[in-house]
């Protein structure tokens, strides 16, 4: 099989096309969503003036000049970008054009921003749609937009019948979560796979929502289950502690607890649960190999292949290693149970981020490593790796003039990367598909390119062609 024909294996489960989403759009039912505005949600772009910022008239004298506070509160901002048609950046003129729109917009190129009146503190990108959270004790604290027809959004309930939900959502709209204290309760992370959500509360546990075909959601299969229109949305159980942090691939799930426990559910066929067996697994397990007796700090996946990194910096893997992503401790391409890579020269592992055949590393100095099958980040001649190959810092922003840049967060999309360094700025790379990375054109990019976004970037999230950034400004 060719690498070609495996990139695009690895995307086998995606169930949306951009042209069939296109020639669909007018005959599935689509929600321009009202209820956001009572909530304080709208969709604005950037660009667009405030009546305070608005330019002075001619018969004003004088420059203007504005100054921020020594004690001025930062504002959070969030900004989107790559592809719009099935609703998941959230701008509803991009897909249906307003009265000062002559066409639709299919690809936004460079970000653009998405006014919220709630500051989002967690964001993640599905494949094809968008959750975002606040950490707001009110009762609304979640929205969605984007792709439904699995109510991977939760149930989103049409103008016209209480009993129909909306398969695509071109606006931020409100999630309700089955909170037993909504008042206490906050969302603390979102997680979204192919078709399936989970949200991570600080009182309440996990809640999942969704396709359960493989297990992913965490409850018993049911055969030939109708998941447009559904109204599930299922507290998950079985955790022997508190979940920190969850992570959604294809069609699985994983788990992180205070004590450095991680747990598995969904689809094995490539192993990617860790659990043993190549199965499926319809609620969560405690995942063993060479794992067992070790705590975690970070988990990641995004396709089928998982990875955890432990808190004394080692790094393990399991599931798919067909583009080469396991090659350190394996010949095969599925590991089904995780195993310690032995990474040499690489340093005490902090952070992991594994997309769809590519993976990246960062260390406790603030250097990224990359190997895999894809565009790495090294240039066009750097397709594939066994190794873990650096990215010079120098690409990051480091310079004799700035000596001590380093990157603090790395992401991974199914065929891109994303770095954030402790200046806040952002560097994407990678496969640009549809836009995704938003550096203005449509072209790949082989080495780290930064994104210009108004402000400090917090955090960004990828997917398959589109992405999230929370941004912090003083402006």
């Amino acid at each position: 099989m060719s690498k070609t024909e495996r990139t695009e294996n690895c995307r086998r489960r995606i169930h949306f096309s951009p042209s069939w989403v296109s020639k669909r759009m007018a005959f599935l039912r689509v929600r321009l969503c009202t209820r956001h505005i009572t909530t304080g949600l709208q969709a604005c772009g950037y660009a667009t003036l405030s009546k305070a910022s608005r330019p002075q008239d001619k018969s004003s004298t004088g420059p203007v000049f504005q100054y921020v506070g020594q004690h001025k509160k930062p504002n959070y901002k969030v900004f989107v970008w790559g592809f719009s048609f099935t609703g998941a950046l959230g701008i509803p003129s991009f897909v249906v054009p307003d009265s000062g729109r002559k066409k639709p917009r299919k690809y936004q190129l460079t970000p653009y921003r998405l006014e919220t009146a709630e500051q989002i503190s967690s964001a993640a990108c599905g494949y094809g749609f968008t959750l975002i959270a606040s950490p707001t004790k009110d009762v609304i604290k979640l929205w969605g937009m984007g792709l439904n027809k699995d109510s991977q959004l939760g149930f989103q309930r049409t103008q016209h019948s209480r009993h129909q939900s909306y398969d695509y959502v071109l606006e931020p709209s409100p999630v309700a979560l089955p909170l037993v204290e909504p008042l206490q309760t906050k969302v603390v992370q979102v997680a979204c796979g192919r078709a399936h959500s989970l949200i991570l509360t600080d009182q309440e546990g996990v809640f999942s929502m969704g396709n359960n075909a493989y297990g992913q959601c965490g409850r018993r299969i049911v055969e030939d289950e109708v998941y447009s229109g559904s109204h599930i949305i299922h507290k998950m159980e079985g955790f022997s502690s508190r979940v920190t942090q969850v992570a959604c691939g294809q069609d699985h799930s994983l788990f992180l607890t205070e004590t450095g426990k991680v747990f598995a559910c969904g689809w094995g066929a490539d192993g990617q649960t860790g659990l043993g067996h190549h199965r499926v697994s319809s609620s969560p397990v405690e995942v063993g190999g060479d794992l067992a007796g070790v705590e975690v700090q970070q988990i990641s996946t995004y396709g089928d292949c998982s990875l955890a990194v432990s808190t004394d910096g080692q790094l393990y893997g399991w599931g798919n290693s067909e583009y080469l992503q396991l090659a350190s401790v394996t010949e095969a391409t599925q590991i089904n149970s995780p195993r310690h890579l032995p990474l040499k020269g690489c340093g005490k592992v902090v952070q992991a981020a594994c997309g769809g055949t590519q993976v990246a590393i960062l260390n406790e100095k603030g250097e990224v490593f990359v190997w895999g099958y894809g565009i790495l980040g090294k240039g066009p001649k750097l397709s594939e790796s066994s190794i873990p190959e650096v990215i010079p810092s120098t690409l990051f922003g480091r310079s004799e003039f700035n000596p001590s840049v380093a990157v603090t967060k790395i992401r991974c999309g199914l065929n891109h990367f994303a770095a954030v360094t402790d200046r806040g700025e952002l560097f994407v790379w990678g496969k640009n598909v549809r836009g995704c990375l938003g550096i203005g054109k449509r072209d790949d990019q082989y080495f780290p390119w930064r994104v210009t976004v108004p402000g400090q970037v917090v955090d960004v999230a990828c997917g398959v062609d589109h992405m999230v950034a929370l941004v912090k400004s003083l402006l």
